[in-house]
């Protein structure tokens, strides 16, 4: 009898709050990036852009590692929540720029 590795694709299914905050990371990496392509397209705030982006990346990737791949991990919710504070700082500098 042969046991089932990960490597082999036989991964455990993922939780409904794993799965939703998997997805608030992915939403709020690809806001990230739409708003890199903005950045470079008008050459307005690039270095808060690509700064953004790399922080995300490092972030996703050393709270995945110490939470051992658990999306519900309470480190790898606070880096989705320090992202979410991120666009709201976003959004409140494009409506102070726009007023």
């Amino acid at each position: 009898m042969r046991c089932g590795s990960l490597a082999e694709g036989n991964l455990p299914p993922l939780a409904r709050d794993q799965k939703l905050w998997a997805f608030a990371a992915a939403a709020l990496f690809l806001l990230a990036v739409g708003f890199l392509g903005f950045a470079l397209n008008t050459g307005v705030m690039v270095v808060f852009a690509v700064g953004w982006i790399a922080l995300q990346i490092f972030g996703y990737v050393g709270a995945l590692k110490m939470a051992k791949g658990d999306f519900a991990h309470p480190l790898f919710k606070s880096q989705v929540m320090l992202h979410v504070i991120a666009v709201a700082l976003l959004v409140a500098v494009i409506a102070k720029a726009t007023s």
